[in-house]
């Protein structure tokens, strides 16, 4: 069992930068490979980045790519994403989640998720 929290979203001027914090509970988050994904108001979820459970791959949304970064810190139990260059269109409700298997795109590959974090892009 992994329960997972987010921290870190918030208000940002178009063009800032955010960083969330995903923590994770149990002595098995080294062994998932973990997950962001993201929900707009009456969109579907969707994914934005996914790092391997070493930290040795990562691999991103075309959206978020070049200006987000996703990394882990094992000895913590605890993924980040560091966001930078922030666009309107990055508003959302922001998930972590952690996945038995590498990387992976859909939700469905994922096991646990933590209850979301908002991140609002003021223009």
């Amino acid at each position: 069992q992994v329960q997972l929290v987010e921290s870190g979203g918030g208000l940002v001027q178009a063009g800032g930068s955010r960083r969330l914090s995903c923590a994770a509970s149990g002595r098995t988050f080294s062994s998932y490979a973990m997950g962001w994904f993201r929900q707009a108001p009456g969109k579907e979820r969707e994914f934005v980045a996914v790092i391997t459970w070493n930290g040795g791959r990562t691999y991103y949304a075309d959206s978020v790519k070049g200006r987000f970064t996703i990394s882990r810190d094992n000895a913590k139990n605890t993924v980040y994403l560091q966001m930078n260059s922030l666009k309107p269109e990055d508003t959302a409700v922001y998930y972590c989640a952690a996945g038995r298997g590498g990387i992976a795109v859909v939700t469905t590959a994922y096991d646990y998720w933590g209850q979301g974090t908002q991140v609002t892009v003021s223009s």
